[in-house]
């Protein structure tokens, strides 16, 4: 049973300077701008990164979840782990195994083509958890959230290749790898510096201890970078180069990775 993270969502206050700094420091495009979000009171675009996505939504309403959060987390930050299995069976094993560790469902959504299951962050911790299945199949070309498969046309790969991990944090990382691991049924392990992490099909959930006094969410992404140069230049220029190997963009970490 196959399970990739295939999305990244973040929130901000504002939707427009968090997507101009994606497009000039991390060289990213928008492929696909959702209006089906307004429902839930927000805007929201989206960023093809190799074969998956970053999103960022904001608020358009008052006393939104969205809303909610960057009240809870004093600001813009990580908001969503959102991932796609390789076939509607392990979708729906994880959503029995949700149940049975009473997890709730926030958004249950199926049809033919497409099934959301997006899991409450109070029950899972750290961030929303998401698992999604595709009828198309294709764990690197169509996705319903992206509009489909035209997405491919806006992806640009020159400064940023691809994401390898995200990174949540709480005081008890090691409670909460547990707990994320129960719901996926995968086992956790140990990265290279020994902090917990739990592997997918293309990427890893990692668990550390809150260090930058914001509380438990989702506060890094592992990037490659293509231009590592450019990059950082362009962070400089916007400044949001937060290190050497560092750029904070919505109130996230983007690490700079070796591939």
């Amino acid at each position: 049973m196959s399970i990739r993270l295939r999305q990244i969502c973040l929130v901000a206050e504002k939707l427009a300077p968090v997507v101009e700094d994606l497009k000039s420091v991390l060289g990213l495009e928008v492929c696909f701008k959702d209006p089906e979000v307004g429902v839930f009171g927000l805007e929201n675009s989206l960023f093809p990164v190799g074969n998956n996505f970053i999103e960022v939504v904001a608020p358009i309403k008052e006393n939104t979840a969205a809303g909610r959060y960057l009240k809870r987390r004093n600001g813009d930050g990580g908001y969503m782990v959102i991932c796609q299995c390789d076939s509607h069976e392990t979708q729906l094993a994880r959503k029995a195994k949700a149940a049975a560790l009473n997890v709730r469902v926030v958004l249950d959504h199926e049809n033919k083509a497409f099934h959301v299951m997006q899991l409450h962050p109070a029950d899972t911790g750290g961030a929303f958890f998401e698992i999604d299945w595709d009828a198309k199949g294709e764990p690197e070309g169509n996705w319903m959230p992206a509009g489909g498969s035209g997405w491919t046309g806006a992806r640009r790969n020159d400064v940023v290749a691809r994401y390898t991990a995200v990174e949540l944090q709480a005081a008890d990382p090691r409670g909460l790898a547990e707990r994320w691991s129960s719901i996926a049924g995968i086992p956790l392990r140990k990265d290279s510096r020994g902090r917990l992490e739990m592997p997918l099909d293309n990427a890893a959930v990692r668990f550390v201890e809150v260090t930058d006094g914001r509380g438990e969410g989702l506060g890094g992404i592992d990037i490659v970078a293509a231009d590592r140069k450019r990059l950082l230049d362009a962070a400089d220029s916007r400044g949001r180069r937060t290190g050497d190997d560092q750029v904070t963009i919505c109130g996230t970490r983007f690490y700079l990775v070796q591939p």
